[in-house]
């Protein structure tokens, strides 16, 4: 009998993470609202990701800030809270 291996994932390193912190942006005047993902890297440096879209990079930038601005102009709101990778 042939045996399959139904282990799950194995758990990434979180010394080897590439993220610090995944904040959870929405567009509420769109129904279902459009989620975007804010993710921080250790850098300082931000990406925006859009899951809808293979979590396409679709703006990035040096800081917070920056990123920050990008999704208040385009009238995306945060979801309170935020995710650090120490958390997991």
């Amino acid at each position: 009998m042939q045996k399959i291996d139904t282990t799950s994932s194995p758990v990434r390193d979180p010394a080897k993470t590439d993220w610090d912190f995944v904040e959870v942006w929405i567009d509420p005047l769109l129904s279902p609202p459009y989620l975007l993902l804010l993710m921080g890297k250790p850098t300082g440096s931000c990406r925006v990701h859009d899951p809808s879209d293979g979590y396409k990079v679709v703006f990035s930038s040096p800081t917070y800030d920056e990123a920050q601005t990008w999704l208040l102009e385009d009238e995306y709101e945060p979801i309170e809270g935020r995710l650090a990778s120490s958390d997991l």
